[in-house]
């Protein structure tokens, strides 16, 4: 009688472990959720470039920020992401910016005429990224492969140039021909830590006003680089 006893003992508290146990695995689904921070480094190209208008060196970018996860489906891995991020962007090129008589004016550097170091304009803004997330994951496997695709805006904080030649310096900083408001559309896909990202601009860098040799400036951003996610 005893042997029985200990047999539906046993049964009963391998049975209550089991509940346990699948409690916990649904309590740890119901509350999953992916890809919360992100780090990024670009390469940073000018789309739409003026004629004669060239980039030299590396121009890179640096990206960090927090999206929300938000899953859509009982398996979680189909989600919907909204964040909130910082992004700085250096562009090395030969359209020089300079300060004339209170005036800002732009022109192809003539590399015969003087002897320029460095020419670039940097980019400092905030982001609101919003993303479309797939992915293979589940909550405790953390090698998966990942498509999130969707749209960025981006506030423009601040803005400076650099320019340094043999005929002298100057730098520029908060310059009103910049637009305020930058927005385009990025991808990231890939398996694990390594994600392919690019970011594809569809407005213009400058505003409608910024000219050269009477033409609109109509350049546009373009970036291209890796992504690491974090939970």
């Amino acid at each position: 009688m005893k042997r029985y006893f200990l047999l539906l003992l046993v049964f009963v508290s391998c049975l209550g472990f089991s509940q346990n146990n699948n409690a916990d695995k649904e309590e740890l689904y119901k509350n999953y959720r992916e890809d919360q921070f992100y780090a990024s480094i670009t390469y940073n190209l000018l789309n739409n470039k003026p004629n004669k208008v060239s980039q030299s060196g590396f121009s890179s970018g640096f990206h960090l920020g927090f999206i929300r996860d938000m899953p859509i489906n009982k398996r979680r891995n189909f989600a919907i992401g909204l964040g909130l991020g910082i992004s700085t962007n250096s562009y090395n090129q030969n359209l020089s910016i300079l300060e004339t008589n209170n005036d800002i004016t732009y022109s192809i550097i003539d590399e015969s005429e003087v002897n320029v170091s460095k020419n670039k304009f940097t980019t400092y803004l905030v982001e609101l990224p919003f993303e479309i997330r797939w992915r293979t994951s589940t909550a405790t496997d953390y090698n998966f492969w990942r498509i999130y695709t969707g749209f960025k805006v981006g506030y423009l904080l601040y803005n400076s140039t650099k320019f340094k030649s043999d005929a002298g310096n100057l730098n520029l900083s908060n310059l009103d021909d910049f637009n305020k408001i930058q927005y385009g559309l990025t991808l990231s896909a890939g398996y694990g830590t390594w994600n392919f990202h690019v970011y594809y601009g569809l407005n213009s860098i400058f505003d409608d006003s910024t000219k050269l040799n009477s033409k609109a400036i109509d350049m546009k951003f373009f970036k291209i680089g890796l992504m690491f996610y974090i939970l």
